[in-house]
Order: structure tokens, then sequence, then C-alpha cells
């Protein structure tokens, strides 16, 4: 069918025609955002998934709903090796500007810039990416003292009394907080406990891979009381169906019963993948309804599409002995797998495999769904190994 009306999108943070199964966290998103609005202190929200889930997608959704209830919100992504000061830095200062904009001079919001030049004249000695410079006087004794635990809280207090002052309300929505230290963790928790207990309108709101749960955990023991977890999982058939046959409907064309179940058993129900099979199958039907031969014949091209991006882009950032580790991973199935039995397929002991375990799960790659266990983040994963590097004995 014509390629120009294909409604698929298989794309890093791309909204699909459809966002099905997400209306749960979205709901619960929109009162947060407006218990926090009215100064109702309320748990904020970190959303955790594995890779392909749509985590990226719904926080571009509750930004939008934060805007529709009158907040400032500044959507961050948090990559590797870059650390949190120098992230919130260039947020915080185009959200204290929008506060000072207006016909009546802010005095909160200047104070809040001041605080801002100060942190940035203090922090700047200890993190070597942080590249922003603000000229003009600081805020003598707030939020400048160097140490991130004691100077963020000062700052965000300091925004969330501007916010307070021009009657409106600041979201900070972060993505893939798990590559956080546990330090910086810990200043962002107790900085949004703290403007919590003062009922200033600021809310933090979150998602990472499974691991952020327990890295909020170590930072801060009470952190599961500030924070609701809700998982962003695979769809449901349900839920798939209609992520699936929506959007072909919407195009005036259809799609059978078969091929939807087809593309759900392959897929396992993960959004991203949906979206891959769905595009390459409206690519190879000729004409409506794209039925179960034409989601066979667009798997190989599929797979190849995926193997050369989504989970290549993946395997290249490894060195060999974490290829090694994951493709003894993978010989043992989808798992998750005991850390013993991994460091048993390599024949090693296991605690060689310690410090390789360790920089998979800092990348990302894998993570421990309980003590002594391992799992991959990115579903699939497991059969994309055994196509590219099936395991070869010690």
């Amino acid at each position: 069918m014509d390629p120009i009306q294909n409604p698929f999108v298989p794309g890093a943070g791309s909204p699909p025609p459809e966002l099905a199964g997400r209306q749960a966290i979205l709901d619960q998103a929109a009162v947060t955002l407006g218990r926090i609005k009215r100064g109702r202190p309320t748990k904020s929200l970190m959303i955790v998934g594995l890779r392909g889930v749509g985590k990226t997608v719904v926080l571009n959704r509750i930004q939008a709903l934060a805007e529709e209830q009158g907040y400032l919100a500044e959507l961050i992504e948090a990559p590797e090796h870059k650390s949190l000061p120098a992230l919130l830095a260039p947020a915080l200062r185009s959200l204290i500007l929008k506060l000072d904009r207006g016909e009546q001079v802010s005095a909160a919001a200047k104070r809040a810039f001041r605080a801002l030049r100060g942190f940035a004249a203090a922090i700047r000695v200890k993190y070597n990416d942080f590249e922003i410079s603000l000229d003009g006087e600081a805020e003598p004794g707030v939020a400048d003292s160097g140490d991130l635990e004691a100077d963020l809280p000062d700052l965000l207090i300091a925004v969330g009394e501007a916010a307070r002052e021009r009657q409106t309300a600041v979201a900070i929505i972060l993505d893939e907080l798990q590559y956080l230290s546990e330090l910086e963790m810990s200043a962002l928790i107790m900085a949004f406990h703290k403007a919590s207990q003062k009922q200033l309108p600021v809310v933090l709101i979150g998602a990472g891979l499974p691991q952020l749960v327990g890295l909020t955990g170590r930072s801060k023991s009470y952190a599961e009381r500030l924070f609701d977890f809700p998982p962003a999982g695979p769809l449901n058939f349900e839920d798939a169906s209609r992520a699936l046959v929506s959007p072909v409907e919407d195009e005036g064309a259809s799609i059978t019963p078969d091929a939807v179940r087809a593309i759900f058993d392959i897929t396992e129900g993960y959004p991203y993948f949906l979206q891959e099979w769905g595009y390459h199958a409206w690519l190879a039907t000729d004409a409506s309804p794209i039925d179960k031969a034409d989601v066979e014949r667009a798997t190989p091209t599929a797979l190849e599409r995926l193997d050369r991006s989504f989970f290549r882009v993946r395997f290249d950032r490894l060195n060999p002995s974490e290829k090694r580790y994951l493709s003894a991973m993978a010989a043992l199935g989808e798992g998750p797998h005991r850390s013993g039995d991994i460091a048993a397929k390599l024949g090693v002991k296991i605690t060689s495999t310690g410090p390789t375990r360790a920089s998979l799960i800092t990348k990302g790659m894998i993570f421990s769904p309980a003590h002594g266990d391992t799992a991959f983040t990115v579903p699939l994963f497991d059969q994309f190994m055994r196509r590219t590097m099936p395991f070869e004995g010690a």
C-alpha cells in the first residue's frame, strides 16, 4: 500500500498514532499535577520500564498535560555521563526567565535567578561538564556552598517561591533517570521533598529503566513515600490490537485478526516492536486488508531493521567481555537468570564476572529484578544476541 499513508512510526520517542495502554499513567499524572498546583502535596511519579515501551512518549504527553493545566514545564533527558547540575541549570534558567516575564517586577524570580548564579559559580568547581555561565550578582548564602545535596534544595525552593508568587506551577520532567549517581539522586529527592514540605508548586516526574527503583531506595530510604513507580510494560492483547487496528482503519484500510495475532505473538506486545511490524506489514501489502501472509513477508525486513538500528546501536557500545557476558545470558534463554548460572556458562567464578555485570548495569543493558538475578533491559535482546553472536563454549 501507499508508503506515504503508512500510519506507523517506529522511532525513538516518536509518538505512535494510537497511544494504547497508558491511560492509567496519564490519569495518575493529571491528578498529581492538579493537586500540586493547588498546594496539596501528593506522591510524584517515576515511570519504570524496559527499552522500547514508550516511556519518553508518555513523558511528552505528560508535559502537554502540565502545560494545559497552566504549568511551566521542562522535559530533560539525562544522558549517560552528564551530571545532574549540568542538566538542570539550563532548564532552571529557562523556567526562571519565564517566571520573570510580565508587567510587574517579580522579586521572587529575581531572587531565584541570583540563587542560580550562586549555584552555578559554586558547583562548576566540582563538575567539569558544567558549562552555563551567568553574569551578575548572586544571592549570598543561598545555594552557593558547592555541596549539591545542600544547594539543590535551596535552589528549587527559590524557584518554587517564584512560581507561587506568579500563581503558577513548575514541572521538571526527567527522562533516563537511571543514569544519575546515588549522590545526584539523593540531592534531587531532597530538593523536591523540601519543596513539598513547604507546599510549593513544583513537581518532579521522571522515567527510567527498572533499576531506577533500587537507585532511589539506595539514595534515600524515604523515597518510596515520595514517589509512585507505575510500570510501563508490554501491552496486553486488547491494547496491542487497538495500537495496530485503529491507525490502519484511520487510513481507510483494514487488518485481519490473524495478522494482529501474528504481530502480537512476534513482538510480545512491546510498543516499539508493534510499530516496527505494523510499518513493514503495511509496506508488504499490495492491497487492504493486511493479512497474516503479509506479516510473514514483513518479518525478515523488520528483524533486519531492528538488528541494524534498535539492537545494534546498543550492542556496539559494549566491549568484548561485555558482549560475551550477554552472549552467555542469551544462550540460557529469555531470563531472568541467576548470576551464578551465567558465570557457569562462561566457565569462570562468579566473583570474576562482577565488574562486567556492574558495567552492563551502568550502561543500561541489564538490571537485577531480584537479588542475584540478571535480566535484559532491551526486550527480545536475547534473540538478537543469538542471531548476531551465538555463544561459543568456554
